[in-house]
């Protein structure tokens, strides 16, 4: 068997994930429309194609402890000059974010990954592409807001084609979504 590149990530629900994907694509990104708009978990990590079961038990272990949490998207930050990204900032649900990727990634587990940068959950809308396209994705999403419950994650695979696809969802085990403050479901871009 050979290898495959997985990666393990919260989705940004609908409508949020396809505009925010719109957009990207819209600031000239040309991989927009081959990444599901997301929060990283687990960045792409190439692991021996029969490792996946095991990875799959893994990651079913990790969403079973798991218990749902708001979820809320609001501004934009950088990570530029280290790296030429440009993202929609999680302002909550971060923590959880947090301890979910070091639960993915646990040393003894079957995808002990080192990150090459401190983990900060976040959500590209801008990556690799001219600092003017960069400029313009920071200022238009400042005043973005999104905010769902966030009640699992999932498992993808990178095809030869570049493309991320779905191969499995993860949900937690508990059932109740913490209450978030403020309006229960906020988004899209403002008008300016």
């Amino acid at each position: 068997m050979g290898t495959v590149t997985i990666g393990v990530s919260i989705a940004v629900p609908e409508p949020h994930g396809s505009e925010l994907q719109q957009l990207r694509a819209g600031f000239g990104d040309a991989s927009a429309h081959g990444i599901p708009t997301h929060v990283t978990l687990l960045p792409p990590t190439e692991i021996d194609e029969d490792a996946l079961p095991a990875v799959e038990a893994h990651l079913t272990e990790v969403a079973a402890a798991g218990r749902p949490f708001p979820m809320r998207l609001s501004g934009t930050g950088t990570f530029r000059p280290v790296s030429p990204v440009v993202f929609v900032q999680v302002v909550s649900g971060a923590e959880a974010c947090t301890g979910l990727q070091q639960q993915v990634r646990d040393p003894v587990g079957p995808v002990p990954r080192e990150l090459q940068f401190p983990y900060h959950p976040h959500v590209t809308v801008a990556h690799g592409i001219d600092d003017a396209a960069m400029d313009r994705a920071f200022e238009e999403l400042a005043d973005y807001e999104a905010e769902w419950p966030c009640t699992g994650f999932a498992l993808y695979e990178q095809g030869a084609d570049g493309v991320w696809r779905k191969l499995r969802e993860f949900p937690f085990g508990g059932a109740v979504v913490p209450p978030q403050a403020g309006p229960a479901e906020r988004g899209s871009v403002p008008t300016r």
